[in-house]
């Protein structure tokens, strides 16, 4: 991959690939095309041009409280829900330099889960307090993990089979939850643990968006420090990186995103695995890819969720059902290129 330089009049200068650039700008259009079309979907059906007018001020009475009041949160919230997740993933498989260190492989979805069952279950809580519980026991599972992890620093690996383990256990705990449940906590909570953008409006927004604005910008900044990473904690150390530091910031706030996307949409699956994969063979670039993961996570999500309201007739699917049988078929696949190129 070349890298070229761009220098500006101050004598400051900018590296970039070319390739890399385009994917993003590529990324950026599908997931605008996609949140216009998605806003326009429904049963009082808007043309995309109609759509833009609308969101510009200039559309009907019917078509500013369809669009406004009734889509656009709903769309709002997949986009930051799949750049959270696709970003998070990125952090965790750069810092397990392992395509499956995935959140919601190695257990942080599931303690985000667990959480929330428990609000449901244990205390009958509404929405708010299930989407507390899924950020706290979220931040919980991300600390527990990473401390059994540790031996004189955490190894890629060791942190796979660690989230693994922690993830099999959440399992189980999730589904002695649902034993315990009433017969209406029950269907709530298997609601919820589909995964779904039905009837997300802005109180669903405003926290994710508060949180994702302080947070995303964080993770970019330190994607320079991050791919330094990747070569390895020696390498890092020896290119001015305070490795540990750097790591639990990364962490910490890839287990802050994931556990709040969950919180607002429910543990949307394999999002988080897929993105940053997809985006990596997109760019052809090395690296974290983050810009790349996190919209392309945008970009998976939007598609998605159309897919589930307008694919199948007049019964919607909920939007983790159909990100669960495309991540399942893309598992697959990366477990068999793996094993073909003599990884696992």
């Amino acid at each position: 991959m070349s890298t070229k330089t761009l220098r500006t009049g101050g004598g400051l200068s900018v590296r970039y690939e070319p390739r890399a650039v385009v994917a993003v700008l590529g990324l950026l259009a599908v997931a605008l095309a996609a949140a216009v079309v998605l806003i326009g979907s429904g049963d009082f059906p808007i043309a995309p041009g109609d759509v833009v007018a609308t969101l510009l001020g200039d559309g009907t009475p019917v078509q500013e409280f369809a669009v406004m009041d009734l889509r656009l949160p709903r769309v709002l919230v997949a986009v930051f829900v799949g750049a959270a997740l696709g970003i998070g993933g990125a952090v965790f498989q750069s810092v397990s330099r392992n395509p499956l260190g995935s959140p919601d492989v190695i257990g942080f979805g599931q303690g985000s889960t667990v959480g929330a069952l428990t609000v449901i279950v244990l205390f009958q809580g509404g929405s708010t307090a299930a989407a507390g519980g899924a950020v706290v026991v979220g931040l919980v599972t991300g600390a527990a993990i990473y401390l059994l992890a540790w031996k004189r620093g955490v190894h890629g690996y060791r942190l796979v089979l660690v989230g693994i383990g922690a993830a099999a256990m959440l399992t189980a705990g999730i589904h002695y939850l649902l034993t315990k449940a009433q017969l209406v906590d029950a269907t709530r909570a298997t609601v919820w643990m589909t995964g779904s953008l039905e009837g997300r409006d802005w109180a669903q927004f405003w926290p994710l968006f508060a949180v994702c604005c302080v947070l995303l910008p964080l993770v970019l900044g330190h994607g320079r420090a991050l791919r330094m990473l990747e070569m390895g904690d020696d390498a890092a150390y020896a290119l001015g990186v305070k490795v540990e530091r750097t790591r639990i910031v990364l962490m910490g706030s890839a287990v802050l995103l994931v556990a709040v996307a969950t919180a607002a949409a429910g543990p949307i699956v394999f999002v988080s695995l897929s993105a940053p994969q997809l985006a990596r063979r997109l760019t052809r670039s090395p690296g974290p890819n983050l810009a790349a993961s996190a919209l392309m996570g945008t970009a998976l999500l939007l598609v998605a969720d159309w897919t589930a309201t307008n694919a199948f007739g007049e019964r919607q699917l909920p939007v983790g059902v159909v990100t669960a049988v495309l991540g399942g078929c893309y598992l697959l696949w990366l477990l068999v290129s793996e094993r073909k190129a003599g990884r696992i």
